[in-house]
């Protein structure tokens, strides 16, 4: 394996039966496409929910997914079992620069690419500095009371626009609960794959019950499906140039912070799950998702961070091959030729898709206090108090700076205030 680029892949027929698959290791090519296509599925609600929330096109969305992750794959040299999908760090960012309100597709969406494209070759960069001295310096300037608190930021500073979304009227205020209702169902009364497909399942079991409400009772707006109807089955995805202006580029470059956080994260948990130390990849890792963020905003779609759905899957079957992500990658590619399946998709209404973000947006908040308890996070070192709780509440109130003519939203600003309080405290 040390000998080649690409790991040689021995196949192993005896995993069938339930023994663990490295990441250098297959399983006969039928099963290998089976389970490609449970990683598409499983990574499907989220890197399709987050471009609907920020008005990317989601055929677009699932496409550059699939191109991303062949991106990386071939960067880290198929070493790292990870799938790339949309990041929900832009959202807020996205939705700040663009002035987009939603529904639909956001007809600023040119300004937003160009952040998106200045976040991720700061991130390349910052790949490119691990793979020449380590990530010490990483782990010593983001320990995990400071990644906890930046990634329940993202949550908590989501957290008024999906309400704001769902409370235009009584009716839509009580679907957007009902949604919520069904996502919860589906979490805690279900089992295996259902359960961890609780976002997709959960939408769709409201989708269905607010087409019985409108369509059928006509109790709010109907969904309307005539654009379904007149989509083609198969076509080009519709790409989008790039605007460069600088405020928003400033303004969406800090997500870099967060998407390092994350893909940081990623590796030491497939490390620990496959007893192989990832750890010399870290660099190579980056720059591929940096890379890849960068291509896919060039054309048009949405920022890309590894994704934790496909840890799930990964733990639950104990399959690790890194070629299972290649093969989800191609299943993504062609759902993004299908220019149906992205209307559907659009037919979504705002009341559901509110519903599942406040879902969304909650798991993320919570994600971050986890990162605490799993760490073991000292809140009676009074440092670490301070730490959380400044960044909690810059974040949450959207605290934004004003630096000459930039502006850095909640976000940076916690995240940056995070970073500095820690650096400053821990002098003591």
């Amino acid at each position: 394996m040390a000998g080649s680029y690409f790991p040689r892949w021995r196949e192993r027929t005896d995993g069938v039966a339930g023994g663990v698959i490295a990441p250098d290791e297959r399983l006969p090519w039928p099963q290998m496409g089976a389970m490609g296509l449970q990683h598409v599925v499983a990574m499907f609600g989220s890197t399709v929910l987050a471009p609907l929330l920020m008005g990317f096109d989601p055929n677009l969305a699932i496409f550059m997914s699939g191109i991303g992750t062949l991106l990386f794959f071939v960067i880290v040299g198929g070493r790292v079992p990870s799938y790339l999908g949309s990041s929900f760090a832009f959202i807020g960012l996205v939705i700040a620069v663009s002035g987009y309100a939603g529904p639909g597709l956001n007809a600023n969406i040119g300004v937003a690419l160009g952040g998106i494209i200045a976040c991720g070759v700061v991130y390349t960069l910052i790949g490119f500095l691990v793979m020449a001295i380590g990530t010490g310096w990483i782990e010593r300037f983001m320990p995990p009371v400071v990644t906890g608190a930046v990634v329940a930021v993202i949550g908590l500073n989501l957290a008024p626009i999906a309400v704001k979304s769902v409370t235009a009227n009584a009716f839509d205020a009580w679907m957007a609960l009902a949604t919520v209702l069904c996502v919860g169902i589906v979490a805690v009364f279900t089992r295996g794959m259902v359960q961890r497909l609780l976002i997709l399942i959960g939408l769709l079991l409201a989708y269905v019950l607010y087409a019985v409400l409108t369509n059928g009772a006509g109790l709010g707006k109907p969904i309307d499906f005539s654009t379904v109807a007149n989509a083609a089955w198969l076509g080009v995805p519709a790409f989008t140039a790039p605007v460069f202006r600088l405020d928003a580029m400033a303004l969406i470059a800090p997500v870099a912070v967060i998407l390092v956080a994350e893909n940081l994260g990623h590796i030491k948990a497939v490390s620990a799950m496959t007893g192989q130390n990832l750890d010399r990849y870290m660099g190579r890792a980056f720059v591929g998702d940096g890379i890849a963020t960068v291509v896919s905003g060039s054309v048009g779609g949405t920022g890309l961070t590894t994704y934790a759905e496909n840890i799930g899957v990964m733990a639950v079957t104990r399959i690790y091959s890194t070629l299972v992500f290649a093969i989800a990658a191609c299943f993504a590619i062609l759902l993004g030729f299908s220019p149906k399946f992205g209307a559907v998709i659009l037919t979504i209404p705002t009341a559901v898709l509110g519903g599942v973000s406040i879902v969304v947006f909650g798991l993320i908040a919570v994600s971050g206090a986890r990162i605490w308890v799993e760490n073991r996070v000292d809140f009676s070192d009074n440092r670490n108090l301070i730490v959380a709780a400044v960044t909690l509440v810059l974040g949450a109130g959207d605290f934004t700076l004003n630096i000459g003519g930039f502006a850095l939203g909640g976000i940076g600003t916690a995240t940056f205030g995070a970073i500095i309080l820690n650096a400053l405290l821990s002098r003591r």
